[in-house]
C-alpha cells in the first residue's frame, strides 16, 4: 500500500471505530491493528521528531524513547529520527541539555512529524515562539504531507501554520485559551486524534501520544509489550473524532 493511501486508511479506520469521544476500546484497537498491517520492516513508518533550541526535554524524549523502543521490538517497523528545521546542529534544550542532531528536516522523508513544545511563555527566548515567527518554516510545515503530531505547546506551532483552525485539538493547560482563540475546538483529553491531526496535552502526555501512535499504526500487541518494558501504564483518554 502506498504511504499516503495507508495514512488515509488509518485515519478512516480509527475515525469509523470511534463513534465520538471515548477511551481506547476493543473496536478501535481492532481497526487500528487492521490499518497497521501495511507497516513492516520492509515498509516502515518513518517518524521525525523536530528539535530546536529551547525544546522541552520531556516533550521530545518521550517520543524518541517510546517510538525507538517500538521500532527495535518490531524489527524495524518504525524508524525514528531527530531533525532540525535546517542544517544539522547541536540543540540546547530548556534545562541546558545539549543534543547533537545529525539531520535536517526533509518533509519527503517523513510519514509522521512530531513537534514537541518548550519555551512558550518566554516570548523573546528560545523555544516554539521562534518557530512560530519563522514564516518560511511554517509554509513548509503547512505544505507537508506528513501526519502532524503536536505535543504540549508544539501544538501552537501547528496552529501558527494553519493546521489546527476548526479542528479538535489539545495542548498544555497554559496555552489552551490561546489555542481556542486561534480557532481550534479545544478538547480536555490527554490525546486528541482528529484523523490527520494528532495532538497531546502538557509535557508528559508525549508518552501517551507516542504509545497511541504505536497502537494506531502497528497494533495493540506491540504497544502492550512496549508498556511492559517501560513499566508505564497509559493515563487519561484518547479522544477520537467520528
Amino acid at each position: 500500500m502506498e504511504r499516503r493511501t495507508f495514512l488515509r486508511a488509518s485515519t478512516l479506520s480509527v475515525g469509523a471505530a470511534a463513534g465520538g469521544a471515548a477511551t481506547v476500546s476493543a473496536a478501535s484497537t481492532a481497526a487500528a491493528s487492521s490499518a497497521a498491517s501495511a507497516v513492516s520492516a520492509a515498509n516502515p513508518l518513518r517518524v521525525q521528531v523536530l528539535m530546536f533550541d529551547g525544546v522541552e526535554e520531556q516533550d521530545f524524549i518521550a517520543p524518541v524513547e517510546v517510538l525507538g523502543l517500538a521500532g527495535r521490538m518490531s524489527g524495524g517497523a518504525l524508524t525514528t529520527t531527530m531533525v532540525t528545521t535546517g542544517r544539522p546542529s547541536t540543540v540546547t534544550c530548556t534545562y541546558g541539555t545539549r543534543v547533537e542532531v545529525a539531520k535536517g528536516w526533509s518533509p519527503h522523508e517523513a510519514d509522521v512529524l512530531v513537534i514537541p513544545g518548550g519555551g512558550y511563555t518566554a516570548k523573546d527566548g528560545p523555544g516554539v515562539n521562534r518557530l512560530i515567527a519563522d514564516q518560511g518554516f511554517l509554509r513548509r510545515l503547512a505544505a507537508s504531507e506528513a501526519l502532524p503530531v503536536g505535543i504540549c505547546t508544539g501544538v501552537m506551532v501547528l496552529s501558527a501554520a494553519g493546521l489546527v483552525k476548526g479542528r479538535n485539538a489539545t495542548t498544555h493547560a497554559g496555552a489552551k485559551a490561546d489555542l481556542a482563540a486561534q480557532g481550534a475546538t479545544v478538547i480536555n483529553a490527554r490525546v486528541v486524534d482528529d484523523g490527520d491531526l494528532v495532538t497531546g496535552g502538557g509535557i508528559t502526555s508525549g508518552l501517551e501520544v507516542s504509545l497511541w501512535l504505536v497502537e494506531r499504526f502497528v497494533g495493540a500487541q506491540l504497544t502492550q509489550r512496549v508498556e511492559t518494558v517501560l513499566e508505564y501504564e497509559r493515563r487519561g483518554t484518547v479522544w477520537r473524532r467520528n
